[in-house]
Formats: C-alpha cells, sequence, structure tokens
C-alpha cells in the first residue's frame, strides 16, 4: 500500500511540476504581446461597401475642413499630428483622450481612458496606428467598422462616427 501512495505522490508532483511550467509559459506568452517586435495581431475588418454612409461621411469631412485621406477599409481620416515616431500596435494598452461625435453634429462621448488596442472597435484598430504617442487625428468611420447595426446608447444603429483622437 505504501508503495502505491508514494507513486500517487510522485505522479502528483509531476503533474504539479508540468502545470507550474505551462502557467509560467502562458505568461511569458502573454507578456510577450506587450512588447512591439513581438506582436502579431492585425486588425480584421470587413471593407466598407455602404455608398450612401460614404457620400455622408465626406459632406462631413468638406463641411468640417477636413482633408481626409481614404483608408483602404472605407475609413476617412487626417492626420494632424502625427506623434512619435514608434507607432502603437494590437498589443499595446494605450491611453487615448477622443471626442465622438455623429454625422449631425450631436457629441455622443469624451473623456480620456487606457485600454489595450485590441479591444476597441475594427475602426480604431485600424487607424490609431498610423499615430504614435502624441499623435492627434480626426477619423471618419463607417458603422460596419464602429458598432454596426447595434445601437450602443444613444448611438443609433448603422451610424457612421466621427472620432477627434489623441494618443496620450
Amino acid at each position: 500500500m505504501t508503495h502505491f501512495t508514494s507513486k500517487i505522490t510522485k505522479n502528483t508532483s509531476f503533474l504539479a511540476i508540468i502545470g507550474l511550467f505551462l502557467v509560467v509559459f502562458a505568461i511569458f506568452s502573454n507578456s510577450a504581446c506587450s512588447k512591439s517586435s513581438a506582436c502579431t495581431l492585425t486588425a480584421n475588418y470587413p471593407k466598407d461597401v455602404n455608398a450612401t454612409q460614404k457620400a455622408a461621411m465626406i459632406a462631413f469631412c468638406t463641411t468640417n475642413n477636413i482633408n481626409y485621406t481614404v483608408d483602404s477599409s472605407g475609413i476617412l481620416y487626417q492626420i494632424i499630428t502625427p506623434g512619435s515616431s514608434t507607432k502603437v500596435n494590437l498589443c499595446e494598452s494605450l491611453s487615448i483622450t477622443y471626442t465622438g461625435k455623429l454625422l449631425n453634429g450631436t457629441q455622443f462621448d469624451a473623456g480620456t481612458f487606457s485600454s489595450a488596442l485590441s479591444g476597441l472597435i475594427p475602426g480604431w484598430q485600424i487607424v490609431v496606428p498610423y499615430i504614435g504617442k502624441g499623435g492627434h487625428m480626426k477619423v471618419l468611420l463607417p458603422s460596419s467598422l464602429a458598432y454596426g447595426a447595434q445601437a450602443n446608447g444613444s448611438i443609433p444603429a448603422n451610424s457612421p462616427l466621427y472620432f477627434d483622437i489623441v494618443l496620450n
């Protein structure tokens, strides 16, 4: 009986060591993502093809003197200040100060927050890496790259959105 108990104890110890190794490996794998050279995440998004929203976004830019560039995703953006030469990636946590508006000019949100870029709406995942810390940009997102067909608080479903973004 003692021999059987000893074997169970050895097996339990071996499994505990393997479990500890896996936990340490998971921690190092996760922390490697926060280093810009190790990040392999990319934004996953549908290309926007809504001509009506694009026309409304262009009209907003014209009315508000935004000299926009068109991203292949359908986003319109203007980089006001590029910020540092080191750009952020999806694995990083960052601090952003922003104002969000509907295209009719109604402000739906503003503030400063910190978050992993990978946890933000697809449109932000696409364009925020275009600037570095200290960078400032104006962005118009088609609804498919924001909240889509779902209403979100005071944002109606299928709403293209305007953001003024500063990367702190």
